[in-house]
């Protein structure tokens, strides 16, 4: 048993236990949640008969209550228009759908599950859904149609053997790339089979800073390494969790990878990194060559007065791509677990959902049948849109603790130390380190 799952064993300390565990990444393709709002009926009421979508449950029928934040701030009818394509297949079920903004999701959430009030079903992502599960608040699903979504999506929600969550959208990273400049220069575009030796070549090419272009462009961020880390072979973590992995060879070379390009292929913070949109701009002004970012950037680059496309990123011994999932799962506790996951298969796997999620740009469906995605394939900039297919094959997630912001913001900081040449890559990883073994006790 974790440290986490004994504390939760004190069910008057649920609250505190799962507040530490809770993390505060948003939505799958929205990193910046949209600010909290005041609840009402439409985006998350106190009492649930109050929430849109509730219907008076007939004598016959079963009651489902599915409470989520990614619909919030735009995509509620869209849910809506989910639940009552399935209410019509299952009108034996009563759906009542609540919608919370995230900023006030899970405190919300984790009061609830402390007083055994929460709904049958609910939204998490990856790092809270970890949270979850090992608190013992989430039932194992049986009967999932592994057949439905992509694999590594759905590895995401199993824990020794079973499942307790259904993927319900997913976005990535990928590598943009300003195709005008490649063939400026003459060089070759980015392939599935690039390594990061290709990468570095390309970018130092590329890169005219008496122009302001710059070859490449890549967060020095915790998202990054850990990414980079498992690219080069390494692991964050021990397998039982328990001690920090990632001072290793691995680890240095993942590092050096991220901060050595800085102020030689990539750009510093006196050029203005880190500032607001920084790369955006910088890439969208065609000053950019390559660009490390998610797919959520998509519409903003749409207009963009260059050619431009994507693939899959470039690795050291192996691909692996960063991956932001959220999941739908039932409640330990509910009376209807059974009709609860006959809702989040449908949430999660039905064509009227592919179809309502890709009609309205409201995350990407998980589903493995890629003909359901044609129309997004074929939607226009960019062109390799196969490549953010292509990309959940090799696929990493991060590592999840009890202090997570807290791990986070260690990594972050001697990361950047090393990056502007206050410590080294070795001492950064050093110190790293040990401050997050003294988070892990």
């Amino acid at each position: 048993m974790t440290s986490l799952a004994r504390t939760l064993a004190l069910p008057g300390l649920l609250i505190t236990a799962l507040a530490l565990g809770a993390c505060t990444q948003g939505s799958a393709t929205n990193p910046n949640p949209p600010a909290a709002q005041e609840s009402s009926p439409a985006s998350g009421s106190a009492d649930p008969s109050e929430s849109a979508g509730a219907t008076e449950p007939a004598a016959e029928q079963v009651s489902v209550h599915y409470m989520n934040f990614s619909a919030n701030g735009g995509h509620e009818a869209d849910l809506q228009a989910i639940a009552d394509a399935f209410t019509a297949e299952n009108p034996d079920i009563a759906l009542t759908l609540e919608t919370v903004p995230y900023a006030d999701y899970f405190t919300k959430l984790q009061t609830a599950v402390a007083a055994g009030t929460a709904g049958d079903a609910f939204e998490l992502n990856y790092e809270n859904f970890v949270t979850y599960r090992e608190a013992g608040a989430l039932a194992p699903l049986d009967g999932v149609d592994a057949s439905l979504y992509k694999p590594s999506l759905l590895e995401a929600f199993q824990h020794e053997g079973s499942q307790y969550g259904l993927p319900e959208s997913f976005s990535n990273v990928v590598l943009f790339y300003n195709a005008d400049l490649f063939e400026a220069a003459g060089v070759e575009p980015p392939t599935s089979e690039w390594t990061w030796a290709d990468e570095k070549a390309a970018a130092e090419k590329l890169t005219d800073k008496e122009a302001g272009v710059w070859g490449d462009y890549q967060p020095v961020s915790f998202h990054e390494f850990y990414k980079a880390l498992a690219q080069a072979g390494g692991t964050f973590l021990s397998e039982d969790g328990t001690q920090a992995t990632f001072n290793s060879p691995e680890g240095i070379k993942a590092a050096q990878w991220l901060t050595e390009k800085m102020g030689t292929t990539m750009p510093t913070a006196a050029d203005g990194v880190g500032t607001p949109d920084y790369d955006s701009n910088l890439f969208k002004t065609g000053k950019l060559a390559m660009w490390h970012t998610g797919i959520w950037m998509f519409d903003g680059m749409a207009d963009a007065p260059f050619s431009w496309d994507i693939a899959v990123e470039p690795g050291d011994t192996t691909n692996a791509s960063a991956m932001f999932t959220n999941a739908a799962v039932v409640n330990a506790n509910s009376a209807n677990a059974e009709a609860a996951q006959k809702w989040i298969t449908f949430l999660t796997s039905s064509e009227a959902m592919v179809q309502q999620r890709l009609d309205t740009a409201w995350e990407l469906p998980p589903v493995a049948d890629e003909a359901l995605l044609s129309d997004y394939l074929t939607k226009g900039k960019p062109a390799n849109r196969q490549a953010v297919l292509d990309s959940l094959d090799k696929t990493v997630l991060p590592p999840v603790i009890e202090a997570q912001q807290e791990m986070q913001d260690i990594v972050g900081e001697e990361l950047s130390a090393a990056a502007d040449g206050s410590k080294t890559v070795e001492a950064a990883l050093t110190d790293a380190e040990s401050r997050v073994n003294a988070l892990l006790g």
